[in-house]
C-alpha cells in the first residue's frame, strides 16, 4: 500500500525510524484495529493509533460524554458533553488525521454481536472497565483468532498484556488467555470502580499510551510483544515490573478439557457494558 506525498510528510519521523520505515508505515495504513470503549483507556489508544496512521479504526461504546469524563477521557472536549462518545471520538480523530477511516458502533458489545464485529478487524485493544466485557472480548478474540491487547487501571496503577491463545509458544504450549490470568471474576462489589475510589487521569494516559504502543508493535512486527507477560505500573513508587504468565491447562477455554465451545456462555442478547474508566 503506497503512501501519498502528504502522508510521507506527516509520518516522516516513522519513515526514518529504522524498525518502522516505509514498509512498517504501509502495514499501519493497511491495518484495521478495533478499540473497545472510547473512555479513559480508549482515548489515548484512539489518539495515538490515529496519529500513527492506522488505516481503519473501529470504536464501540454506547455511552454519552459527561462532564466528569473529561478529567481523563482526552479524546473528548467540553463541547462534546451530552453527545455519543463514538461520535465525539470520530470527530476528534478526523481533525487529527483525515487519512484515517473511523468505523463507529454505538452499541453494547454482547454475545450476539461480538463475533461479527471483532471478525472485521485485525487486532483488538480492550479498555473496558468490567469483568463481563473483558471475558467476552477475550473469548471472542480467541474464536476469531484475533490478537487482543488488554489493559486495565486502578487509582494509581495499571497493567497490560497481549493475548494470543490461538498461537503456541516455543515449547508448543498455547499462549495464555485472559482466563489463565483471571480464572474467575471477583464477586460483585469486591472490586470498586473509579466512580467509587477515583483514578488519577494521567495514569490512565500512561497505560493507554503503552497499550497503543503494543498494538503498533504487533502490527509492524517491531520488538518483542507482551504475549505471555504482564506489564505492571505503579505510579506512586514509581516503578514498572514485568512478570511471566503461563497457560493454565485447567482453563475452560483452551485447557486440556475445554468446556467453552462458543460465546453462548455469555448469554446472547444479554448486553454487558462496553464503556471504560
Amino acid at each position: 500500500m503506497t503512501l501519498t506525498p502528504d502522508e510521507i510528510q506527516r509520518y516522516k519521523r516513522h519513515l526514518v525510524l529504522h524498525d518502522i520505515g516505509g514498509q512498517g508505515q504501509a502495514k499501519l495504513k493497511a491495518a484495521r484495529v478495533l478499540v473497545v470503549g472510547a473512555g479513559g483507556l480508549g482515548s489515548p489508544v484512539l489518539l495515538y493509533l490515529a496519529a500513527a496512521g492506522v488505516g481503519t479504526i473501529g470504536v464501540i461504546d454506547d455511552d454519552d460524554v459527561s462532564l466528569d469524563n473529561l478529567q481523563r477521557q482526552i479524546v473528548h472536549a467540553t463541547s462534546s458533553v451530552g453527545t455519543p462518545k463514538v461520535a465525539s471520538a470520530e470527530e476528534t480523530l478526523a481533525r487529527l488525521n483525515p487519512h484515517v477511516a473511523v468505523e463507529t458502533f454505538r452499541a453494547r458489545l454482547d454475545a450476539g454481536n461480538a463475533a461479527e464485529i471483532i471478525s472485521r478487524f485485525d487486532i483488538v485493544a480492550d479498555g473496558s472497565d468490567n469483568f463481563a466485557t473483558r471475558y467476552l472480548v477475550s473469548d471472542a478474540c480467541y474464536f476469531a483468532r484475533r490478537t487482543l491487547v488488554h489493559a486495565a487501571v486502578g487509582p494509581f496503577d495499571g497493567y497490560l498484556t497481549t493475548l494470543k491463545p490461538f498461537a503456541n509458544t516455543a515449547d508448543g504450549k498455547p499462549y495464555p488467555t485472559y482466563r489463565c490470568l483471571f480464572p474467575e471474576a471477583p464477586p460483585p462489589g469486591t472490586v470498586p470502580n473509579c466512580s467509587e475510589v477515583g483514578v488519577l487521569g494521567s495514569v490512565v494516559g500512561v497505560i493507554g499510551a503503552l497499550q497503543a504502543t503494543e498494538v503498533i508493535k504487533e502490527l509492524t512486527g517491531v520488538g518483542e510483544g507482551l504475549a505471555g507477560r504482564l506489564l505492571l505500573y505503579d505510579a506512586k513508587e514509581p516503578r514498572f515490573e514485568t512478570m511471566r504468565i503461563a497457560w493454565d491447562p485447567e482453563n475452560p477455554l483452551t485447557g486440556d478439557t475445554p468446556t467453552i465451545a462458543d460465546l453462548s456462555i455469555h448469554k446472547p442478547g444479554e448486553p454487558v457494558p462496553a464503556v471504560t474508566e
